[in-house]
Parts: structure tokens; C-alpha cells; sequence
């Protein structure tokens, strides 16, 4: 089966907007075991979204458009959809129903021009939108399935899933996928593929899919069954626990920083941190958490020496002889904060984002990071390039996974 999405709008075109329909659409397709072969952006008119029917039609059996369905003059997409179908426009008063208690719940006057979005392609299985105005649009054709849906994001997202998604499974007889999405930090895609290679060639001799989702920090390795197999999907996950343990921190949809809170919140245990180079962006991603209260004490962004000598305690002799980017000065930081704010675990994280800073023994995306409790520490230096972004998002998930193991080792 194949599929494409067609997004008509000037506004993508130009870069007003970014094209987060075809993406989510993608995302949602795959969880049901659809793949999509193409996306196209077109712009609003006549002749680009004619001519990108006419190509989908010679090439995919599903067919779903975005965009240009609103009541004024430049969304031209029924108008389109009807010439092209061979049909016409009625008024459906089932939806024009809809539209006028939509604009009543809502305190709004009813405009003649609202009326356009009753006025409906008469060949089209109409799918009633309630919580827009625009309607989503199913047409058929020698097996080929058309979907029209509005461009906003929301009401896009509620057509497909009240309307669209179960219609398809139900033309193109889609059963339900199983799959299972192990996430894994520390490790780059390339030398995880090496060591996995063994297991995963014979995941794929046994029917099952894998892939690779690699983003900074973290790679997910996604294993699917399109046959609905959930305990060979199993067996092959957990086969993972033996190969890379020391790599997995959870699956599905969890943080790192999720898992982390969990593991402190189980313990009854808490945390503070010491960032320098990531301004504050570690503590940011633990506060993020709902609850995270119960764990989370605080933290100092002590970014200048003098804030370091001044709020933790580090000795200007030693700051000047190692510098702030060294095992000594961490080590110092993440011991003075946890006591200043008396948590059971502290991270401190000092580094050169970049992409200036750099010297031939300390390079830019040089970073040291320490984690500690009452009896003991851990200190890590790590090198993650000259992309100042990826450094500081890099950093914080790299103490934070310094302190995951530490926390599962004194708790073995």
C-alpha cells in the first residue's frame, strides 16, 4: 500500500510555517502499520494541486491533503476537488447545522460568508468536523482513496482520528501493529548497530521490522511486528536487556530525566546541581516534570569564576591553575552544592559549548560533568563537537545519565 500526503499552502512554501501536519501525520500513519512514501508542498492554486492529484493518483492507493479549505477567496481546494472529481457543490445542511452551533457556543456572529463552508462536493463522503468549520472530504476513485482535510493542526489531528483512521482500516483491511521502542543513551547509532548486528539480522529473519531513531544523546531502537506478533516482539526486546544493559534506560515515550525523577521519588531522595556551560538547562528539564518538587532542591547557574568562588566555595588559586573546565573544579561543585542545600545526590556540569572558547588541550565541546552522593563520586569528561545547542542539550542528558547509573548502583 502506498501513501502520500499532499500540504497546499503558500505559507509553508515560504517558511511562515512549519509543516508539523505532514509530520504528525507520518508518526500516526507508522503506529498503524502505514508507511508514507511522499510528502509535497504545493502552493494554493489551481494548477499545483491539480497536477499533484493527477501524479498521486498514477502512483499511491491513499491520498491525504492538507490546506485550503477556509471561506474566503484564496482557498480554492473544493473548487479543485470538484472539477476533478467531476462533481459539484451542494449545501449540506447537516454541517451548516454544525457550523452555526459552533459559532454559537462561542459567542461569535454568523457571517454569510460561513455559509461557504456548508457548500460541499456532492460526490465526496463528508466527514462533519466539530471543532472547526471546515469538513474533512473522503473521496474514492478505482481504489484510490482521496482524503481533503483543513490545514489547522487541531482540527486536522481530530478528523483523522475520529474519522479518517478508521475508515482506512476498515478499506484497506490494516490490522493493528505491535511494536516496542527501547531508548538507549551513551551510545552512537553506528557502534550500537555493531553490536547489536547478530541480533538484529535475526529479528528481521523472523518477520519482525527495526529501526533506528537516533537524536542528540539518545538513540530508540523501535521494533515492530506487522503482523501483530507482541510475544516475538517481546522476546526480541528483551534479548536487548542482555546485549546492552548498561544502555537502556526505559522505553515508549519516558525521559531520561523522567526516569531519573522516578528512580530519586522511589528512593525518597534529593537532588540539586551546579551548571555552569548549560545555563541552567539540566535543572530545566527535571522541572518540567509534574512532582518534581518532590525531589528537585535547586541550583546555581555559576557560570563566572566569581560566582563559582563566591556561591561555592572554589578556590581562585586552583580555578586559575586548572581552569573551570576540569575533574578538580566539578568535583568541588557538585560537593558544595549538595551540602549548601543538603539533597542526598548533586550534579555539577562544567564545559565549552562553544563555538568559540576552545584551546588545543580543552576544545570546544569539551565538557566535565560529576555526580556524587555522601560516599561517593563520579566524574566524566566528555567531547561532543562545536554545535553550541547540541553541547548544552548533550551536557545536562549526560550528567543526567551519570547520576541514573549512580543511583541504580547504590541501590543494587
Amino acid at each position: 500500500m502506498k501513501t502520500e500526503i499532499i500540504s497546499i499552502g503558500d505559507e509553508i512554501l515560504i517558511g511562515q510555517t512549519v509543516n508539523t501536519n505532514a509530520t504528525w501525520m507520518g508518526q500516526e500513519l507508522a503506529k498503524i502499520g502505514i508507511k508514507n512514501n511522499r510528502t509535497t508542498t504545493i502552493s494554493d492554486s489551481y494548477e499545483e494541486i491539480t497536477e499533484s492529484l493527477k501524479l498521486a493518483e498514477s502512483r499511491s492507493n491513499l491520498i491525504l491533503i492538507t490546506g485550503g479549505l477556509g471561506p474566503t477567496k484564496d482557498d480554492i481546494t473544493k473548487k479543485v476537488l470538484c472539477d476533478y472529481f467531476d462533481s459539484k457543490l451542494v449545501l449540506n445542511e447537516e454541517v451548516l447545522s454544525d457550523i452555526q452551533a459552533y459559532f454559537k457556543t462561542r459567542n461569535k456572529p454568523f457571517l454569510e460568508i460561513n455559509n461557504m463552508q456548508a457548500l460541499l462536493p456532492e460526490k465526496a463522503t463528508i466527514l462533519r468536523n466539530l471543532v472547526g468549520t471546515a469538513s474533512g472530504m473522503w473521496f474514492e476513485r478505482n481504489g484510490k482513496v482521496f482524503v481533503s482535510m483543513p490545514g489547522v493542526p487541531y482540527e486536522m489531528k481530530y478528523l483523522m482520528k475520529e474519522g479518517v483512521f478508521p475508515k482506512i482500516k476498515e478499506q484497506f483491511g490494516i490490522s493493528e501493529l505491535v511494536h516496542r521502542t527501547v531508548l538507549t543513551h551513551g551510545i552512537g547509532e553506528s557502534f550500537l548497530a555493531d553490536i547489536i548486528e547478530d541480533w538484529e539480522n535475526k529479528l528481521r529473519e523472523n518477520g519482525l521490522d527495526m529501526a533506528y531513531l537516533p537524536s542528540p544523546g539518545l538513540v530508540k531502537l523501535r521494533v515492530t511486528s506487522t503482523a501483530g506478533n507482541k510475544k516475538l516482539v517481546d522476546e526480541f526486546c528483551d534479548k536487548l536487556y542482555q546485549l546492552i544493559p548498561q544502555y537502556i534506560f526505559g522505553e515508549g515515550k519516558i525521559t531520561l530525566q523522567e526516569t531519573v525523577a522516578n528512580l530519586l521519588i522511589k528512593n525518597k531522595k534529593t537532588l540539586s546541581l551546579a551548571e555552569s556551560c548549560t545555563g541552567g538547562y539540566a535543572s530545566h528539564l527535571f522541572t518540567k516534570i509534574s512532582g518534581s518538587s518532590r525531589f528537585y532542591e535547586g541550583s546555581i547557574v555559576c557560570y563566572s569564576y566569581d560566582i563559582k568562588e563566591k556561591e561555592l566555595n572554589v578556590p581562585h588559586d586552583l580555578l586559575l591553575q586548572k581552569g573551570a573546565v576540569s575533574k578538580e573544579i566539578v568535583e568541588i561543585l557538585s560537593d558544595e552544592i549538595r551540602k549548601k542545600y543538603r539533597t542526598d545526590y548533586s550534579i555539577s556540569i562544567s564545559g565549552i559549548a562553544g563555538p568559540s572558547g576552545g584551546t588545543p588541550d580543552k576544545p570546544v565541546g569539551s565538557v566535565w560533568v560529576s555526580v556524587r552522593n555522601e560516599k561517593t563520586v563520579v566524574s566524566k569528561l566528555f567531547n561532543f563537537g562545536n554545535n553550541r545547542e547540541r553541547n548544552i542539550s548533550q551536557s545536562a542528558l549526560a550528567a543526567i545519565n551519570l547520576l541514573r547509573e549512580l543511583i541504580i548502583k547504590e541501590n543494587e
